[in-house]
């Protein structure tokens, strides 16, 4: 079995302070014997404005983000799920929301890039979110193969999509990592459920690390992050604030209910993607 962590934050502006405790958080999950440590969405920037990636945005493969997670890795000899980082887009004025996985020697072994942007009006009308002005929507689905089992990729707003995980789970996935910034009355309302209905239908571990708290844009994030086995059992979480959590993955346990409760195999409609 292996340990994993959750890192849950409420970054603010100040993109050196993030890190500072982002490193804090790596390195305390690494204390507690995680092997695999996942970061938020946005962990090293939650501006002021929506457009506020753009001032960071690094080209794949070099860029402080991209550095320090990588020496972060090697430091604490884990395998790190890098949030997401803002990486070049193919359209001007844009970035790709990256979500990197690298491996204890500090090497990139996956990309996946956020599918589903958050293009909403809350109800009540107060908070609006429109991604898509200055995020590239992704194109691929992403699963990758670790010494923890196949893992798959997706990040916050992709949660809502569940022909997303279908695809996943056809490809293999094992575990699902999720990091996350949703917002506090969404999360009040679907967190949960959400997270849960992943790992039931799936029959796989979930490791949701989410943005909680207060933040300067006056934005409010839900936390919760969570931590789930196949039978979606909350093996732990974190309401709110800066910490960490951690739980064991036991691959028997997720193969003895795949085998003894085999409703994966019982689906008579697949997703394919080319």
């Amino acid at each position: 079995m292996s340990v994993v962590a959750a890192i849950q934050m409420a970054s603010g502006p100040n993109v050196g302070a993030n890190l500072l405790e982002a490193e804090r958080l790596i390195a305390q999950a690494a204390a507690k014997g995680a092997k695999l440590v996942i970061l938020p969405e946005n962990f090293a920037l939650m501006g002021e404005k929506e457009g506020a990636l753009l001032s960071i945005v690094e080209e794949e493969g070099n860029g402080p983000l991209q550095g320090f997670l990588s020496q972060q890795a090697i430091r604490h000899k884990v395998w790190l799920v890098g949030g997401t980082v803002p990486l070049q887009a193919s359209e001007s004025g844009k970035v790709r929301a990256a979500c990197l996985l690298f491996d204890a020697d500090g090497r990139v072994v996956a990309r996946y890039d956020k599918l589903h942007l958050f293009d909403v009006s809350l109800p009540g009308g107060e908070e609006r979110y429109c991604e898509s002005l200055t995020i590239e929507s992704g194109q691929d689905v992403v699963v990758a193969d670790t010494p923890f089992g196949k893992l798959g990729l997706a990040v916050c707003y992709d949660l809502r999509f569940p022909e997303l995980f279908r695809c996943l789970v056809e490809r293999g996935m094992e575990i699902l990592v999720l990091p996350s910034a949703f917002t506090a009355l969404t999360g009040k309302a679907h967190w949960e459920p959400l997270v849960r209905a992943r790992a039931i239908e799936n029959l796989c571990y979930v490791v949701a690390a989410g943005q909680g708290g207060f933040h300067a844009s006056g934005r409010t994030t839900h936390g919760d992050s969570m931590i789930i086995d196949p039978w979606g059992v909350i093996l732990a979480r974190l309401p709110r604030g800066s910490g960490v959590i951690t739980a064991e993955l036991d691959p028997e346990r997720l193969r003895s209910t795949r085998r003894n409760f085999p409703t994966l195999e019982h689906r008579r409609l697949s997703c394919k993607l080319s």
